[in-house]
């Protein structure tokens, strides 16, 4: 994602959490601009958890004690549409007062939480399954540290703004900050009982209970006091809040299989993206993932978009407008922008607004732009939608002239970057970290470099460009474009290919030297259609074998070579999004049974991370009864991981909606392994809907299509299922 992600083991990942602080232990709800992740107990510890707002911790400690102890840990989960977060728990003992201690597990804990208009809202509830009274001490401890996003991911300030005394009131606790950018920034917690006792730190309560007695306290964090929490208060938002994310899952298309943990699988992703999905003055847009990403990405949004554009292509609408509204008007070097570029990242919080990281809108990504483009292209062939391409295309003309321009600093007609500034990311494709890009000897080139995808994307976006141009009955432009494209596959081919190795080099540097190095990028490369048939068939070999395929997804890089790390975060590591892409690209040369292998090995990762695919995990390989490794600070969850198991799916099934012609064609499918049926169901072809099903019988895939009569519908067999 960028290079300033914390690495494992960092003083930003432990903290001084009680516990191992990893993912999939962490547990987040989002709101807009707001979300929360907390630990199984819904406990925020300081570490990387924290209520975040506009890239502000607004909560930075809050803990529920019984007596002096936590409750002892029955179970903490998010629900399966994301909405609640529920902790049961059960005391331990319990000092009473001038008395014995009394004895654990007689009180029932439950901690219940959501997020909605961006204020939290919790209720804990207790309730007695002892014989006798117990006098229950609880007790709430919180605290605001108001630190930007990036202080958390571990950036250090020489100085910060002025903190305020909390505010304590009855029932109230208000803390207040004031940031050197002169914004003022507040948290406010409401209990629905006012405290025994109440401090800046801390509220007491000591509740007698009877025999199966119950108690119920309600609170509510926000940045301003409202109505005090009751339970109609809770219970009328808590409504809202899931009616809501119900009417985000049903955008699109819907998918149905036979089998019921895949089912939780493509589920799970349906509610991982409605819940990263913002809705913008533009439209709707998926931020990148929880919690360091957790804010508007081009990248990443665009990969999403592509992954589910075949059966829910409004995202790429909302995504594609929101670009085209953020793009870059002019040169700096700070934030590595020129006009034409495409946003890179955008970030609200204290440390952008100032300028000490160039992140409040950075551009410095090289694949963006031409992903960008392409994507229009991709979005135009699937829906037919000519009027957004009108609406973007002085959008898409800067874009292109970007490309043709500054995108291309030496006039070799590859793209390449250099960062503009110190403080930028130093390497600019989607393996962006600082020891990403490097000589088969471990040697780290100098810029400017041209990585082997970006050219495949830049490749696609001139391509949809002389097709949008011909539609424009702009003739002169459509050669133009045309040649371009042609100049870049003529280009990558000569200078790229590693005949000795059967496959492309990762990059050129500065001075026109291949990087001969083994990585799954030239994957991206078939996605977009490229290489001839006959490379692309020794590139699938490559991936497809034993240094790339770990037997759980695809390495980023194959083991082997000078950087190879397993745990590292670009160099060996497993990206559910790149294993898909390069997936995808395999099934546009024809392939069907590597790519049912893969989503095989990503839905049995899925199943070992509760049915969500994280970021990445450790590229370790394979072993018979052992689970994938996970990568200790991944974001969980992520967009483009989330999207993954769509674009596998449509890999297998060699599914393409034409929304020129109308047409639905479906090509050699496959269904993955232990799926015996597949629907799709409300498919948009134009202004109808389909509905296919998918059905393996006899060692071949049956499919017949209904509910649109109007809508052709070509199937080409072949191959074995």
């Amino acid at each position: 994602m960028d290079d300033l992600a914390p690495a494992p083991g960092s003083d930003v990942e432990q903290g001084q959490a009680e516990e191992p602080r990893t993912p999939q232990r962490l547990h987040a709800l989002k709101d807009k601009d707001t979300f929360i992740v907390a630990d199984s107990r819904g406990d925020i510890l300081g570490a990387a958890d924290g209520l975040f707002h506009n890239d502000t911790r607004l909560l930075s400690r809050f803990r529920l004690l019984l007596g002096r102890e936590p409750p002892s840990l029955l179970s903490g989960a998010v629900s399966a549409d994301n909405v609640f977060f529920t902790f049961n728990g059960a005391n331990q003992e319990l000092p009473l007062p001038g008395g014995p201690i009394g004895p654990p597990g007689v009180l029932h804990v439950e901690r219940k939480r959501f997020l909605w208009r961006e204020r939290l809202f919790e209720r804990i509830t207790c309730v007695n399954y002892s014989r006798d009274e117990v006098l229950t001490p609880l007790s709430i401890e919180f605290g605001a540290d108001f630190r930007d996003m990036f202080e958390v991911r571990g950036a250090k300030r020489a100085r910060r703004g002025v903190t305020f005394p909390a505010q304590v009131d009855g029932r109230t606790v208000a803390f207040r900050y004031e940031g050197l950018d002169a914004v003022e920034r507040s948290s406010v917690i409401t209990f629905s009982d006012p405290p025994l006792r109440l401090s800046a730190t801390r509220a007491d309560y000591l509740y007698p209970l009877r025999p199966e007695g119950r108690l119920e306290l309600y609170l509510e964090i926000g940045a301003t006091a409202e109505e005090p929490p009751s339970r109609e208060r809770f219970r009328a938002n808590a409504a809202a809040a899931r009616w809501d994310m119900r009417s985000r899952i049903r955008h699109g298309a819907r998918l149905k299989s036979s089998g019921r943990l895949f089912n939780q699988w493509l589920d799970k992703s349906r509610a991982d993206l409605a819940l990263l999905t913002t809705r913008m003055e533009t439209g709707p847009y998926p931020y990148a993932g929880i919690p360091w990403f957790s804010t508007a990405f081009g990248r990443d949004a665009i990969i999403t978009a592509w992954q589910i554009l075949w059966f829910e292509p409004s995202l790429a609408k909302g995504v594609l407008t929101y670009l085209a509204a953020h793009q870059a008007e002019e040169v700096s070097a700070f934030r590595d922008s020129a006009p034409g570029k495409i946003m890179h990242e955008t970030r609200k919080g204290e440390m952008p607004a100032l300028g000490e990281v160039p992140f409040g809108r950075y551009y410095g990504g090289v694949d963006t732009t031409p992903l960008f483009v392409a994507l229009a292209g991709a979005y135009a062939e699937r829906t037919g939608d000519l009027q957004l391409i009108d609406d973007l295309w002085p959008a898409l003309t800067a874009a292109t002239a970007w490309m043709e321009h500054f995108g291309d600093t030496d006039g070799d007609g590859l793209i390449d970057y250099a960062r503009g500034a110190e403080s930028g990311l130093a390497n600019q494709g989607w393996k962006d970290s600082q020891d990403s890009v490097f000589h088969a000897d471990g040697r780290f080139p100098k810029g400017p470099i041209a990585l082997v995808e970006v050219q495949g994307y830049a490749f696609a976006a001139y391509k949809a460009m002389s097709r949008f141009a011909l539609w424009r009955k702009d003739v002169a432009g459509a050669q133009r474009w045309a040649e371009r494209a042609e100049h870049i596959r003529v280009t990558v081919e000569a200078r790229f290919w590693m005949e000795d190795q059967g496959g492309y080099g990762i990059a050129i540097d500065g001075a026109g030297e291949l990087c001969r190095v083994a990585s799954s990028n030239p994957g991206h490369l078939l996605f977009c259609g490229l290489p001839s048939p006959e490379r692309a068939a020794r590139v699938t070999t490559q991936l497809l074998s034993a240094r790339f395929d770990s037997g759980w997804g695809l390495r980023t890089l194959a083991t082997g070579e000078a950087r190879f790390n397993p745990m590292s975060y670009h160099n060996g590591s497993i990206w559910p999004h790149d294993t898909a892409v390069c997936a995808a690209g395999l099934s546009r040369y024809g392939e069907r049974d590597g790519v049912v292998d893969l989503m095989s090995g990503l839905f049995e990762t899925a199943s070992s991370f509760e049915m969500r695919l994280p970021e990445l995990f450790c590229g370790f390989p394979r072993a018979a009864g052992e689970p994938p490794v996970a990568y200790p600070v991944a974001c969980l969850p992520q967009a483009w991981a989330a999207g993954s198991v769509f674009m596998l799916l449509q890999a297998c099934l060699g599914l393409r909606v034409d929304g020129w012609t109308g047409e639905v064609e479906i090509r050699d499918p496959r269904l993955p392994i232990g799926i015996d049926q597949l629907r799709v169901e409300g498919l948009r072809v134009g202004d109808q809907k389909l509905d296919l099903n998918f059905e393996r019988l006899q060692g071949r895939i049956a499919v017949h299509a209904d509910g649109g009569a109007r809508v052709p519908v070509t199937i080409r067999q072949g191959g074995r299922a």
